[in-house]
């Protein structure tokens, strides 16, 4: 049998001169330049069909091939149950991953259901690579100019530590652009968040211009949740997108050939960048990338063999016309976070609290925080904004966002406090300073001043407040209950002495039993 087949001019010519000419098997051969074996299978296929000089007319070249190299068929008994090819297919792909899962191994399954009319292991296999074959096919994609940039990352150069010896281990960010192939490319220590956000701002950068889809893989930075109608696209990763004026669509689960672009390029890179650094040693990150862009910079204006020009011949020619502009200021990088309202109108976000309007008390907010500002929305609407602290546990609070009765507290300070304490007189101002210094927490104090500065003072008035406070402060009563006792006693108006006895026999804390309470 020929290790190559004729095309049917030729077999036709041999037939031809075999019977019409009478040539032989080996001068026929020899006049279509082939050798006598395969002449002698051309002539035999012909006899087996019922062929011979001249042809029938009007049999087409693959009406002619149909008959001489008809495909052996598997015979198709209703009696013989034939395989689920669609179902082995779907076995083998989702669980290639986790078990080692065989054909064998689902033919013996076949075989359990179908005992005694399943086919064999031969013929099931055959039926299935049949299938397949007539199943594997792919769809050529033409990318529109300035449309589409595929982005994915690959296994980048080890960092050594300067200090230690260790190794870092990096990887390598790759976008192209799907109708020049123009590529970018750079490391970074990690594959998350923050790393992938600003590798795309620095690419768009290099580029001077932003594509209108950017076609990720589905990995978590860019995608959380994967699905092939309606993929979860990150918060952070879709508002850069929008910031730029472009839209996610990420390549569907198991199908490379959807960024076969990028795949290429991460390729290329390989070969181009990460191939001539291998012998090198880097100590930082800044000294790899320094290096990296100098091969970008020759893999982009190297001629393609092809095509006889430069992906940066392709890129000012196709891409950068058609392109968007880039925006006034690159994106600032921002995390969204889901926050519940707390009873104290705070949320907690990032080790702090920021405040937001009470009237939003229990409700779930969407939480966006920068490098410099924090922001909380409810329903789509923006409802607080705060300059960003990195103080761990600490509070930050716009007093606005308090209720009225709250405000009103809120505004009390040290400074306030003791300047309407010294309106009333020096002993009140001593005595104030006095409960502030001796308070666990600014809050207690702050009620036990205004407890005596405005319910005591509106009360017996001014002069008598501060006649109190003399005594109190002689006497060490630091508290509202003692300033209460002394002037609804009238200890104010007594002289020292008397005022001193009273004090001995009737002291101020209501805890105090006495020595009579012991007998």
């Amino acid at each position: 049998m020929p290790n190559q087949r004729l095309p049917m001019r030729q077999i036709r010519e041999v037939l031809r001169l075999r019977y019409n000419c009478g040539l032989s098997h080996r001068d026929a051969g020899r006049a279509c330049g082939i050798g006598r074996t395969a002449t002698r299978d051309y002539l035999r296929r012909a006899k087996a069909a019922g062929l011979s000089w001249p042809l029938p007319d009007g049999l087409t070249d693959e009406e002619l091939e149909a008959r001489l190299f008809a495909k052996p068929h598997l015979p198709s008994s209703p009696l013989r149950p034939l395989p689920d090819c669609e179902y082995i297919h779907n076995e083998l792909c989702s669980y290639k991953k986790d078990v080692a899962l065989t054909l064998w191994q689902l033919w013996v399954e076949y075989k359990e259901a179908h005992p005694s009319d399943g086919y064999e292991y031969t013929q099931f296999c055959e039926y299935y690579r049949r299938w397949l074959g007539k199943r594997d096919y792919s769809m050529r994609q033409d990318h529109k100019a300035g449309e589409k940039v595929f982005v994915d990352y690959a296994t980048g150069p080890s960092i050594v530590n300067s200090q230690t010896g260790e190794l870092a281990p990096t990887v390598l960010f790759v976008g192209v652009w799907g109708a020049s192939n123009y590529t970018y490319a750079e490391a970074s220590f990690t594959e998350a968040l923050p790393n992938w956000i600003q590798s795309h701002v620095r690419a768009f950068g290099y580029f001077g211009c932003c594509p209108r889809v950017l076609t990720p893989d589905c990995l978590k930075s860019g995608v959380l949740k994967a699905c092939l109608y309606e993929p979860e696209i990150n918060r952070t990763y879709a508002e850069m997108a929008t910031h730029y004026g472009g839209v996610v669509l990420p390549a569907r689960p198991r199908h490379p050939k959807d960024k076969a672009i990028v795949e290429n390029g991460v390729l290329i890179s390989k070969r181009w960048i990460l191939a001539v650094l291998r012998h090198r040693t880097f100590f930082s990150l800044v000294e790899l990338n320094t290096a990296i862009r100098e091969l970008l910079e020759v893999l982009n204006t190297r001629l393609m063999r092809k095509l006889k020009k430069s992906r940066r011949q392709l890129f000012e020619e196709l891409d950068r016309p058609a392109a968007l502009p880039l925006p006034g200021q690159p994106y600032e990088y921002a995390e969204w976070y889901k926050a519940l309202v707390g009873r104290n109108y705070r949320v907690d976000v990032a080790e702090h609290t920021y405040s937001v309007p009470h009237r939003l008390l229990h409700d779930k907010l969407d939480v966006r925080l920068t490098a410099t500002t924090m922001e909380a929305f409810f329903k789509g609407q923006r409802v607080a904004a705060h300059v960003r602290s990195y103080v761990k546990h600490g509070d930050t609070v716009n007093h606005e966002h308090m209720p009225p009765a709250h405000q009103q507290y809120a505004g009390w300070t040290p400074e306030r406090i003791t300047t309407w304490a010294a309106q009333i007189g020096p002993a009140t101002a001593l005595l104030v300073a006095r409960i502030m210094a001796t308070r666990d927490h600014p809050v207690k104090a702050y009620q036990s001043c205004f407890g005596i500065l405005h319910s005591l003072g509106r009360h017996f008035g001014n002069a008598r407040l501060e006649a109190a406070a003399g005594r109190a402060v002689r006497f060490n009563a630091y508290s509202y209950r003692s300033m209460k006792n002394i002037l609804t006693r009238g200890l104010d108006r007594l002289p020292d002495i008397q005022a001193a006895n009273a004090q001995t026999l009737l002291p101020f804390h209501e805890n105090i039993r006495g020595k009579e309470y012991y007998h």
